[in-house]
Protein backbone atom coordinates (compact mmCIF):
# COMPACT_ATOMS: atom_id res chain seq x y z
CA UNK A 1 0.00 0.00 0.00
CA UNK A 2 1.34 3.41 -0.96
CA UNK A 3 2.35 5.67 1.89
CA UNK A 4 0.16 8.75 2.26
CA UNK A 5 1.97 12.03 1.62
CA UNK A 6 3.28 13.59 4.82
CA UNK A 7 5.15 16.83 5.43
CA UNK A 8 7.03 18.20 8.44
CA UNK A 9 8.59 21.62 9.07
CA UNK A 10 11.79 22.43 10.93
CA UNK A 11 14.72 24.81 11.20
CA UNK A 12 17.07 24.56 8.19
CA UNK A 13 20.58 24.99 9.65
CA UNK A 14 22.72 23.67 6.80
CA UNK A 15 21.55 24.43 3.28
CA UNK A 16 20.92 21.80 0.65
CA UNK A 17 18.54 19.13 -0.62
CA UNK A 18 18.74 15.37 -0.04
CA UNK A 19 16.70 12.47 -1.42
CA UNK A 20 17.43 9.11 0.23
CA UNK A 21 16.14 6.43 2.58
CA UNK A 22 15.45 7.16 6.24
CA UNK A 23 17.87 5.74 8.80
CA UNK A 24 16.39 6.05 12.30
CA UNK A 25 19.24 6.43 14.75
CA UNK A 26 18.77 5.57 18.39
CA UNK A 27 21.99 6.08 20.31
CA UNK A 28 23.20 3.60 22.85
CA UNK A 29 21.08 3.99 25.96
CA UNK A 30 21.63 2.65 29.42
CA UNK A 31 20.22 3.27 32.84
CA UNK A 32 22.62 4.14 35.59
CA UNK A 33 21.29 2.91 38.88
CA UNK A 34 22.36 4.92 41.92
CA UNK A 35 24.72 2.55 43.70
CA UNK A 36 26.74 2.76 46.88
CA UNK A 37 29.93 0.90 47.67
CA UNK A 38 31.56 -0.27 50.91
CA UNK A 39 34.18 2.17 52.17
CA UNK A 40 37.04 -0.28 51.61
CA UNK A 41 36.36 -0.24 47.83
CA UNK A 42 36.58 3.55 47.42
CA UNK A 43 40.19 3.44 46.26
CA UNK A 44 39.39 0.76 43.70
CA UNK A 45 36.41 2.77 42.43
CA UNK A 46 38.57 5.85 42.01
CA UNK A 47 41.05 3.78 40.01
CA UNK A 48 38.21 2.63 37.74
CA UNK A 49 37.11 6.23 37.23
CA UNK A 50 40.59 7.49 36.34
CA UNK A 51 41.19 4.47 34.11
CA UNK A 52 38.02 5.37 32.18
CA UNK A 53 39.18 8.98 31.94
CA UNK A 54 42.47 7.86 30.47
CA UNK A 55 40.80 5.63 27.86
CA UNK A 56 38.29 8.39 26.99
CA UNK A 57 41.23 10.74 26.46
CA UNK A 58 42.80 8.28 24.01
CA UNK A 59 39.53 8.01 22.05
CA UNK A 60 39.15 11.78 21.88
CA UNK A 61 42.73 12.21 20.73
CA UNK A 62 42.04 9.82 17.85
CA UNK A 63 38.90 11.72 16.88
CA UNK A 64 40.90 14.96 17.00
CA UNK A 65 43.72 13.52 14.88
CA UNK A 66 41.29 12.10 12.29
CA UNK A 67 39.64 15.50 11.79
CA UNK A 68 42.66 17.74 12.23
CA UNK A 69 44.03 17.72 8.69
CA UNK A 70 40.84 18.40 6.69
CA UNK A 71 38.71 20.11 9.34
CA UNK A 72 40.97 21.76 11.94
CA UNK A 73 38.22 24.06 13.20
CA UNK A 74 35.87 21.16 13.88
CA UNK A 75 38.66 19.12 15.47
CA UNK A 76 38.74 21.75 18.20
CA UNK A 77 35.38 20.45 19.43
CA UNK A 78 37.21 17.33 20.59
CA UNK A 79 40.04 19.37 22.02
CA UNK A 80 37.30 21.02 24.10
CA UNK A 81 36.07 17.55 25.12
CA UNK A 82 39.57 16.74 26.30
CA UNK A 83 39.53 19.93 28.37
CA UNK A 84 36.32 18.70 30.03
CA UNK A 85 38.18 15.54 31.01
CA UNK A 86 40.74 17.77 32.74
CA UNK A 87 38.26 20.16 34.38
CA UNK A 88 39.37 20.33 38.01
CA UNK A 89 35.97 21.22 39.43
CA UNK A 90 34.23 18.38 37.59
CA UNK A 91 36.83 15.84 38.64
CA UNK A 92 36.83 17.03 42.25
CA UNK A 93 33.03 16.73 42.41
CA UNK A 94 33.17 13.15 41.07
CA UNK A 95 35.97 12.32 43.51
CA UNK A 96 33.94 13.77 46.39
CA UNK A 97 30.88 11.73 45.41
CA UNK A 98 32.96 8.54 45.41
CA UNK A 99 35.09 9.38 48.46
CA UNK A 100 32.58 10.97 50.80
CA UNK A 101 29.24 9.58 49.58
CA UNK A 102 30.62 6.12 48.67
CA UNK A 103 28.91 6.30 45.26
CA UNK A 104 29.85 3.92 42.48
CA UNK A 105 31.90 5.52 39.68
CA UNK A 106 29.01 5.27 37.21
CA UNK A 107 26.57 6.93 39.62
CA UNK A 108 29.05 9.69 40.48
CA UNK A 109 29.76 10.50 36.82
CA UNK A 110 26.06 10.50 35.94
CA UNK A 111 25.12 12.82 38.81
CA UNK A 112 27.94 15.35 38.55
CA UNK A 113 28.08 15.64 34.75
CA UNK A 114 24.28 16.02 34.56
CA UNK A 115 24.36 18.82 37.14
CA UNK A 116 26.98 20.76 35.17
CA UNK A 117 25.14 20.17 31.88
CA UNK A 118 21.84 21.43 33.33
CA UNK A 119 23.45 24.69 34.46
CA UNK A 120 24.77 25.42 30.96
CA UNK A 121 21.58 24.30 29.20
CA UNK A 122 19.65 27.10 30.95
CA UNK A 123 21.81 29.79 29.37
CA UNK A 124 20.08 31.84 26.64
CA UNK A 125 23.29 32.43 24.63
CA UNK A 126 23.27 29.51 22.11
CA UNK A 127 27.04 29.14 21.93
CA UNK A 128 27.32 28.74 25.69
CA UNK A 129 24.24 26.53 26.00
CA UNK A 130 25.76 24.31 23.31
CA UNK A 131 28.50 23.34 25.78
CA UNK A 132 25.85 21.31 27.61
CA UNK A 133 25.89 18.81 24.72
CA UNK A 134 29.68 18.54 25.06
CA UNK A 135 29.40 17.58 28.72
CA UNK A 136 26.70 14.97 28.01
CA UNK A 137 28.79 13.58 25.15
CA UNK A 138 31.83 13.19 27.39
CA UNK A 139 29.69 11.70 30.16
CA UNK A 140 28.33 9.01 27.82
CA UNK A 141 31.83 8.22 26.59
CA UNK A 142 33.07 7.67 30.16
CA UNK A 143 30.00 5.60 31.10
CA UNK A 144 30.39 3.39 28.02
CA UNK A 145 33.92 2.59 29.12
CA UNK A 146 32.97 2.00 32.76
CA UNK A 147 30.05 -0.26 31.82
CA UNK A 148 31.83 -2.09 29.00
CA UNK A 149 29.28 -1.06 26.39
CA UNK A 150 30.18 -0.60 22.74
CA UNK A 151 29.47 2.79 21.26
CA UNK A 152 27.08 2.94 18.30
CA UNK A 153 28.61 4.54 15.22
CA UNK A 154 27.40 6.17 12.04
CA UNK A 155 30.58 5.78 10.03
CA UNK A 156 29.69 3.00 7.58
CA UNK A 157 26.64 2.59 5.33
CA UNK A 158 26.12 0.60 2.14
CA UNK A 159 23.58 3.02 0.64
CA UNK A 160 22.67 6.70 0.79
CA UNK A 161 20.70 7.64 3.90
CA UNK A 162 19.09 10.58 5.69
CA UNK A 163 19.76 10.19 9.40
CA UNK A 164 16.76 10.91 11.62
CA UNK A 165 17.41 11.16 15.37
CA UNK A 166 16.21 12.89 18.50
CA UNK A 167 19.63 14.56 18.66
CA UNK A 168 23.17 13.97 17.46
CA UNK A 169 26.10 14.56 19.77
CA UNK A 170 29.36 16.02 18.42
CA UNK A 171 31.04 12.60 18.34
CA UNK A 172 28.08 11.17 16.39
CA UNK A 173 28.34 13.89 13.76
CA UNK A 174 32.13 13.85 13.52
CA UNK A 175 32.25 10.15 12.62
CA UNK A 176 29.53 10.27 9.94
CA UNK A 177 30.09 8.33 6.73
CA UNK A 178 30.19 11.47 4.60
CA UNK A 179 30.00 9.46 1.37
CA UNK A 180 26.57 8.02 2.20
CA UNK A 181 24.98 10.38 4.75
CA UNK A 182 23.09 12.80 2.53
CA UNK A 183 21.08 14.61 5.18
CA UNK A 184 20.35 15.01 8.90
CA UNK A 185 17.04 15.56 10.69
CA UNK A 186 16.77 15.92 14.46
CA UNK A 187 13.98 16.74 16.88
CA UNK A 188 16.07 19.23 18.86
CA UNK A 189 18.94 21.63 18.23
CA UNK A 190 19.43 25.10 16.83
CA UNK A 191 21.55 27.07 14.39
CA UNK A 192 24.54 27.23 16.75
CA UNK A 193 24.45 23.65 18.08
CA UNK A 194 27.48 21.48 17.38
CA UNK A 195 25.35 19.27 15.15
CA UNK A 196 24.49 22.31 13.00
CA UNK A 197 28.08 23.57 12.95
CA UNK A 198 29.50 20.22 11.88
CA UNK A 199 26.74 19.65 9.30
CA UNK A 200 27.61 23.00 7.69
CA UNK A 201 31.31 22.22 7.83
CA UNK A 202 30.76 18.88 6.06
CA UNK A 203 28.21 20.44 3.66
CA UNK A 204 25.50 17.99 4.75
CA UNK A 205 21.95 19.39 4.45
CA UNK A 206 20.32 19.48 7.89
CA UNK A 207 16.97 20.39 9.44
CA UNK A 208 16.77 20.53 13.23
CA UNK A 209 13.90 21.05 15.64
CA UNK A 210 11.37 18.77 13.89
CA UNK A 211 9.35 17.87 16.96
CA UNK A 212 8.24 14.23 17.26
CA UNK A 213 9.48 13.09 13.85
CA UNK A 214 11.31 9.99 15.17
CA UNK A 215 7.94 8.55 16.21
CA UNK A 216 6.38 9.15 12.78
CA UNK A 217 9.06 7.90 10.37
CA UNK A 218 10.23 4.35 9.81
CA UNK A 219 13.53 2.90 8.68
CA UNK A 220 13.77 2.56 4.92
CA UNK A 221 11.08 5.07 3.98
CA UNK A 222 12.01 7.25 1.03
CA UNK A 223 12.31 10.90 2.11
CA UNK A 224 13.04 14.33 0.70
CA UNK A 225 14.91 16.79 2.92
CA UNK A 226 14.58 20.38 1.71
CA UNK A 227 16.97 22.37 3.89
CA UNK A 228 16.33 25.50 1.85
CA UNK A 229 12.76 25.86 3.13
CA UNK A 230 12.91 23.56 6.16
CA UNK A 231 10.61 20.83 4.78
CA UNK A 232 10.69 17.03 5.12
CA UNK A 233 8.51 14.97 2.76
CA UNK A 234 7.47 11.31 2.64
CA UNK A 235 4.91 9.56 0.43
CA UNK A 236 5.53 12.02 -2.42
CA UNK A 237 4.78 11.43 -6.10
CA UNK A 238 7.47 10.65 -8.67
CA UNK A 239 6.92 14.00 -10.39
CA UNK A 240 7.65 15.81 -7.10
CA UNK A 241 10.78 13.72 -6.61
CA UNK A 242 12.02 14.69 -10.10
CA UNK A 243 11.50 18.39 -9.32
CA UNK A 244 13.51 18.07 -6.11
CA UNK A 245 16.24 16.08 -7.82
CA UNK A 246 16.64 18.90 -10.35
CA UNK A 247 16.76 21.42 -7.49
CA UNK A 248 19.37 19.30 -5.73
CA UNK A 249 21.57 19.20 -8.83
CA UNK A 250 21.23 22.97 -9.25
CA UNK A 251 22.02 23.58 -5.58
CA UNK A 252 25.12 21.37 -5.65
CA UNK A 253 26.34 23.21 -8.73
CA UNK A 254 25.71 26.57 -7.07
CA UNK A 255 27.45 25.45 -3.87
CA UNK A 256 30.58 24.52 -5.82
CA UNK A 257 30.52 27.92 -7.48
CA UNK A 258 30.12 29.67 -4.10
CA UNK A 259 33.18 27.99 -2.62
CA UNK A 260 35.31 29.77 -5.22
CA UNK A 261 34.38 33.07 -3.49
CA UNK A 262 35.53 32.02 0.01
CA UNK A 263 38.88 33.81 -0.10
CA UNK A 264 37.92 36.54 -2.55
CA UNK A 265 37.21 40.04 -1.21
CA UNK A 266 33.57 40.92 -0.58
CA UNK A 267 32.53 43.04 -3.54
CA UNK A 268 29.51 43.93 -5.66
CA UNK A 269 29.44 43.20 -9.39
CA UNK A 270 30.55 46.76 -10.14
CA UNK A 271 33.38 46.78 -7.60
CA UNK A 272 31.88 48.36 -4.49
CA UNK A 273 33.73 46.95 -1.48
CA UNK A 274 31.81 45.23 1.34
CA UNK A 275 33.97 44.18 4.28
CA UNK A 276 33.18 40.65 5.41
CA UNK A 277 33.80 39.81 9.06
CA UNK A 278 33.50 36.72 11.24
CA UNK A 279 31.74 36.17 14.55
CA UNK A 280 33.58 34.10 17.17
CA UNK A 281 32.62 32.73 20.58
CA UNK A 282 36.02 31.83 22.02
CA UNK A 283 39.75 32.02 21.33
CA UNK A 284 39.46 28.88 19.17
CA UNK A 285 38.79 30.14 15.65
CA UNK A 286 39.96 29.96 12.05
CA UNK A 287 42.90 32.32 12.09
CA UNK A 288 45.18 32.05 9.06
CA UNK A 289 42.59 32.76 6.43
CA UNK A 290 41.77 35.34 3.76
CA UNK A 291 38.04 34.57 3.96
CA UNK A 292 37.29 37.38 6.41
CA UNK A 293 38.74 40.84 6.94
CA UNK A 294 37.88 41.50 10.56
CA UNK A 295 36.31 39.88 13.61
CA UNK A 296 33.03 41.70 13.92
CA UNK A 297 31.85 40.05 17.11
CA UNK A 298 33.99 38.43 19.80
CA UNK A 299 31.58 37.16 22.47
CA UNK A 300 33.54 37.49 25.69
CA UNK A 301 30.95 35.86 27.96
CA UNK A 302 32.29 32.35 27.31
CA UNK A 303 35.05 33.21 29.79
CA UNK A 304 32.45 33.78 32.49
CA UNK A 305 30.18 30.85 31.60
CA UNK A 306 32.74 28.07 31.37
CA UNK A 307 34.68 28.61 34.60
CA UNK A 308 33.88 28.05 38.24
CA UNK A 309 34.72 31.64 39.24
CA UNK A 310 34.72 35.14 37.83
CA UNK A 311 37.66 35.30 35.43
CA UNK A 312 40.51 37.38 36.83
CA UNK A 313 42.04 40.31 35.02
CA UNK A 314 45.11 38.26 34.08
CA UNK A 315 43.00 35.31 32.85
CA UNK A 316 41.02 37.64 30.59
CA UNK A 317 44.14 39.48 29.47
CA UNK A 318 45.73 36.20 28.36
CA UNK A 319 42.70 35.19 26.27
CA UNK A 320 42.24 38.63 24.68
CA UNK A 321 45.95 38.80 23.86
CA UNK A 322 45.75 35.32 22.30
CA UNK A 323 42.81 36.33 20.10
CA UNK A 324 44.56 39.51 18.94
CA UNK A 325 47.76 37.66 18.08
CA UNK A 326 45.84 34.96 16.19
CA UNK A 327 43.93 37.67 14.28
CA UNK A 328 47.30 38.79 12.83
CA UNK A 329 46.53 42.47 12.55
CA UNK A 330 42.84 42.16 11.69
CA UNK A 331 40.49 44.29 13.77
CA UNK A 332 38.88 42.42 16.66
CA UNK A 333 35.60 43.78 18.08
CA UNK A 334 35.28 42.66 21.69
CA UNK A 335 31.73 42.77 23.01
CA UNK A 336 31.84 43.38 26.74
CA UNK A 337 30.08 41.02 29.11
CA UNK A 338 26.61 40.19 27.78
CA UNK A 339 25.02 38.21 30.57
CA UNK A 340 22.24 38.40 33.14
CA UNK A 341 18.57 37.59 33.46
CA UNK A 342 18.23 34.13 31.94
CA UNK A 343 22.01 33.83 31.40
CA UNK A 344 23.05 32.56 34.81
CA UNK A 345 26.43 32.02 36.42
CA UNK A 346 26.83 28.99 38.71
CA UNK A 347 29.08 30.92 41.10
CA UNK A 348 27.26 34.24 41.26
CA UNK A 349 23.71 35.12 42.28
CA UNK A 350 22.09 37.29 39.64
CA UNK A 351 18.73 39.06 39.87
CA UNK A 352 15.77 36.73 39.22
CA UNK A 353 13.36 38.52 36.92
CA UNK A 354 9.95 37.81 35.39
CA UNK A 355 11.08 39.25 32.07
CA UNK A 356 14.86 38.75 31.78
CA UNK A 357 15.09 40.08 28.22
CA UNK A 358 14.02 43.48 29.56
CA UNK A 359 15.90 43.30 32.82
CA UNK A 360 19.34 43.78 34.34
CA UNK A 361 21.53 42.22 31.70
CA UNK A 362 24.62 43.06 29.65
CA UNK A 363 25.73 46.70 30.13
CA UNK A 364 23.04 47.28 32.76
CA UNK A 365 24.45 44.44 34.86
CA UNK A 366 27.96 45.83 34.39
CA UNK A 367 26.83 49.20 35.73
CA UNK A 368 25.30 47.36 38.70
CA UNK A 369 28.66 45.59 39.30
CA UNK A 370 31.31 48.16 38.28
CA UNK A 371 34.11 46.04 39.78
CA UNK A 372 33.35 43.24 37.28
CA UNK A 373 33.07 45.71 34.41
CA UNK A 374 36.29 47.54 35.27
CA UNK A 375 38.20 44.25 35.56
CA UNK A 376 37.16 43.36 32.01
CA UNK A 377 38.00 46.84 30.70
CA UNK A 378 41.44 46.70 32.34
CA UNK A 379 42.18 43.31 30.73
CA UNK A 380 40.96 44.48 27.31
CA UNK A 381 42.90 47.74 27.39
CA UNK A 382 46.11 45.98 28.51
CA UNK A 383 45.69 43.48 25.64
CA UNK A 384 45.03 46.22 23.09
CA UNK A 385 48.75 46.79 22.49
CA UNK A 386 48.99 43.30 20.89
CA UNK A 387 46.72 44.02 17.94
CA UNK A 388 43.82 46.11 16.63
CA UNK A 389 41.21 45.90 19.35
CA UNK A 390 37.99 47.84 19.58
CA UNK A 391 35.52 47.61 22.48
CA UNK A 392 31.76 47.39 21.99
CA UNK A 393 29.03 47.78 24.63
CA UNK A 394 25.85 45.64 24.37
CA UNK A 395 22.29 46.50 25.48
CA UNK A 396 22.77 50.24 25.06
CA UNK A 397 19.41 51.99 25.30
CA UNK A 398 20.20 55.68 25.78
CA UNK A 399 22.80 58.41 25.50
CA UNK A 400 23.17 58.16 29.30
CA UNK A 401 24.38 54.58 28.84
CA UNK A 402 27.02 55.77 26.37
CA UNK A 403 28.19 58.62 28.60
CA UNK A 404 28.54 56.35 31.63
CA UNK A 405 30.34 53.56 29.75
CA UNK A 406 32.83 56.03 28.26
CA UNK A 407 33.40 57.60 31.68
CA UNK A 408 34.25 54.21 33.15
CA UNK A 409 36.71 53.57 30.31
CA UNK A 410 38.39 56.92 31.04
CA UNK A 411 38.58 55.99 34.72
CA UNK A 412 40.23 52.64 33.92
CA UNK A 413 42.69 54.30 31.52
CA UNK A 414 43.74 56.70 34.28
CA UNK A 415 44.29 53.78 36.69
CA UNK A 416 46.41 51.89 34.14
CA UNK A 417 48.52 54.98 33.46
CA UNK A 418 49.16 55.41 37.18
CA UNK A 419 50.21 51.77 37.44
CA UNK A 420 52.48 51.95 34.41
CA UNK A 421 50.49 49.67 32.07
CA UNK A 422 50.55 50.37 28.34
CA UNK A 423 47.36 50.42 26.24
CA UNK A 424 46.27 51.62 22.82
CA UNK A 425 45.49 55.29 23.42
CA UNK A 426 43.53 55.43 20.14
CA UNK A 427 41.33 52.42 20.94
CA UNK A 428 37.86 52.76 19.42
CA UNK A 429 34.67 52.47 21.46
CA UNK A 430 31.38 51.39 19.93
CA UNK A 431 27.89 50.18 20.73
CA UNK A 432 25.55 47.36 19.82
CA UNK A 433 22.36 48.67 18.27
CA UNK A 434 19.76 46.17 19.39
CA UNK A 435 17.26 48.31 21.33
CA UNK A 436 14.91 50.48 19.23
CA UNK A 437 15.37 53.45 21.56
CA UNK A 438 19.05 53.83 20.63
CA UNK A 439 18.37 53.03 16.96
CA UNK A 440 15.91 55.90 16.77
CA UNK A 441 18.51 58.37 18.08
CA UNK A 442 21.43 56.85 16.17
CA UNK A 443 22.07 60.31 14.67
CA UNK A 444 22.94 61.43 18.22
CA UNK A 445 24.78 58.23 19.14
CA UNK A 446 26.97 58.45 16.04
CA UNK A 447 28.45 61.71 17.37
CA UNK A 448 29.52 60.04 20.64
CA UNK A 449 30.94 56.66 19.55
CA UNK A 450 33.50 55.52 16.99
CA UNK A 451 31.44 52.71 15.45
CA UNK A 452 28.35 50.56 15.89
CA UNK A 453 27.24 47.03 15.19
CA UNK A 454 23.64 46.06 14.61
CA UNK A 455 22.56 42.92 16.43
CA UNK A 456 19.69 42.11 14.10
CA UNK A 457 18.43 39.17 16.19
CA UNK A 458 17.74 41.22 19.31
CA UNK A 459 16.77 44.35 17.38
CA UNK A 460 14.06 42.32 15.65
CA UNK A 461 12.96 40.87 18.98
CA UNK A 462 12.61 44.24 20.67
CA UNK A 463 11.17 46.03 17.66
CA UNK A 464 8.49 43.37 17.12
CA UNK A 465 7.92 42.62 20.83
CA UNK A 466 8.35 38.93 19.97
CA UNK A 467 10.52 36.57 22.01
CA UNK A 468 12.98 35.05 19.54
CA UNK A 469 13.27 31.91 21.68
CA UNK A 470 9.50 31.28 21.73
CA UNK A 471 8.21 29.08 18.89
CA UNK A 472 4.67 30.37 19.41
CA UNK A 473 5.66 33.94 18.56
CA UNK A 474 7.73 32.96 15.52
CA UNK A 475 5.22 34.55 13.13
CA UNK A 476 5.54 37.87 14.95
CA UNK A 477 9.35 37.83 14.87
CA UNK A 478 9.84 39.59 11.51
CA UNK A 479 13.43 40.46 10.57
CA UNK A 480 12.31 41.64 7.12
CA UNK A 481 9.31 43.73 8.12
CA UNK A 482 8.98 47.23 6.62
CA UNK A 483 9.56 48.61 10.14
CA UNK A 484 12.87 46.74 10.42
CA UNK A 485 14.09 47.94 7.02
CA UNK A 486 13.18 51.55 7.83
CA UNK A 487 15.01 51.53 11.14
CA UNK A 488 18.07 49.89 9.55
CA UNK A 489 18.24 52.51 6.81
CA UNK A 490 18.05 55.29 9.40
CA UNK A 491 20.95 53.78 11.38
CA UNK A 492 23.14 53.36 8.27
CA UNK A 493 22.42 56.93 7.15
CA UNK A 494 23.04 58.37 10.63
CA UNK A 495 26.48 56.82 11.00
CA UNK A 496 27.48 57.47 7.37
CA UNK A 497 26.71 61.17 7.84
CA UNK A 498 29.27 61.22 10.68
CA UNK A 499 31.72 59.14 8.60
CA UNK A 500 31.45 56.33 11.20
CA UNK A 501 31.19 52.63 10.38
CA UNK A 502 28.28 50.28 11.08
CA UNK A 503 28.58 46.52 10.91
CA UNK A 504 25.70 44.02 11.01
CA UNK A 505 26.52 40.90 13.03
CA UNK A 506 23.16 39.13 13.40
CA UNK A 507 21.55 36.39 11.30
CA UNK A 508 20.53 38.88 8.60
CA UNK A 509 24.21 39.40 7.70
CA UNK A 510 24.77 35.69 7.06
CA UNK A 511 21.73 35.19 4.84
CA UNK A 512 22.74 35.87 1.19
CA UNK A 513 19.43 37.45 0.19
CA UNK A 514 19.12 39.71 3.23
CA UNK A 515 22.83 40.61 2.96
CA UNK A 516 22.07 42.09 -0.47
CA UNK A 517 19.16 44.08 1.01
CA UNK A 518 21.42 45.37 3.81
CA UNK A 519 24.01 46.57 1.31
CA UNK A 520 21.23 48.22 -0.69
CA UNK A 521 20.12 50.01 2.49
CA UNK A 522 23.66 51.28 3.09
CA UNK A 523 25.62 48.57 4.94
CA UNK A 524 29.28 48.17 3.98
CA UNK A 525 30.35 45.80 6.77
CA UNK A 526 28.76 42.40 7.41
CA UNK A 527 29.92 39.89 10.03
CA UNK A 528 28.72 36.28 10.20
CA UNK A 529 29.67 32.72 11.08
CA UNK A 530 32.47 31.28 8.95
CA UNK A 531 30.26 28.82 7.04
CA UNK A 532 28.05 31.62 5.66
CA UNK A 533 30.89 33.62 4.08
CA UNK A 534 31.11 31.99 0.59
CA UNK A 535 27.37 32.21 -0.14
CA UNK A 536 27.16 35.84 0.96
CA UNK A 537 30.17 36.87 -1.13
CA UNK A 538 28.80 35.01 -4.16
CA UNK A 539 25.41 36.73 -3.83
CA UNK A 540 26.96 40.21 -3.54
CA UNK A 541 29.09 39.56 -6.63
CA UNK A 542 25.96 38.91 -8.74
CA UNK A 543 24.51 42.41 -8.41
CA UNK A 544 25.62 45.98 -8.90
CA UNK A 545 25.24 48.50 -6.08
CA UNK A 546 22.51 50.26 -8.09
CA UNK A 547 20.56 47.01 -8.39
CA UNK A 548 20.83 46.39 -4.64
CA UNK A 549 19.74 49.94 -3.86
CA UNK A 550 16.78 49.63 -6.26
CA UNK A 551 15.82 46.34 -4.60
CA UNK A 552 16.04 47.87 -1.12
CA UNK A 553 14.04 50.95 -2.21
CA UNK A 554 11.31 48.72 -3.61
CA UNK A 555 11.22 46.67 -0.39
CA UNK A 556 10.76 49.91 1.55
CA UNK A 557 7.41 50.61 -0.14
CA UNK A 558 6.03 47.08 0.32
CA UNK A 559 3.65 46.70 3.24
CA UNK A 560 4.30 43.23 4.72
CA UNK A 561 7.25 40.95 5.42
CA UNK A 562 5.64 38.29 3.22
CA UNK A 563 5.65 40.68 0.25
CA UNK A 564 9.29 41.57 0.86
CA UNK A 565 10.41 37.94 1.13
CA UNK A 566 8.48 37.02 -1.99
CA UNK A 567 9.98 39.95 -3.91
CA UNK A 568 13.58 39.02 -3.10
CA UNK A 569 12.84 35.27 -3.50
CA UNK A 570 13.80 34.48 0.10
Amino acid sequence: MKLARKEWKGNPVSRGIAIAKVFLYEPLSFRVEKTSIPGEFVSEELDRFYGALSKAGEQLQKLYDDLCTEHPQQAKIFAAHQEILEDEELLEEVETAINQECMGAESAVEQVFDQFAQILAQVEEPLIAGRSADIIDVKKRILCILMGKKEKRLDQFEEDVIIVAHDLLPSDTATLDRNHVKGIITEVGGTNSHCAILARSFSIPAILGVDGITGELQDGWNAILDAMEGRVLCGYEEDEARVYEERRIQFDKRWQEEQAYLCKPGMTKDGVKVDIGMNIGSDHFQSEDDAYEYIGLFRSEFLYMEGEHLPTEDEQFTVYKNVLEKAQGKTVTLRTLDIGGDKTLPYMELPREDNPFLGMRALRLCFLHPDIFKTQLRAALRASVYGKLQIMFPMVGSMEDIYLAKAMVREVKAELEQEGYAYDEEIKLGIMIEIPSIALISDLAAKEVDFASIGSNDLTQYLCAADRMNAQTEGYYQSYSPAMLRILRFVFHSFASQKKTVSVCGEMAGNPKSAAILVGLGARKLSMNYASIPAVKAELAKMTIDEMEDMANHCMVLTTEEEIKRYVDM
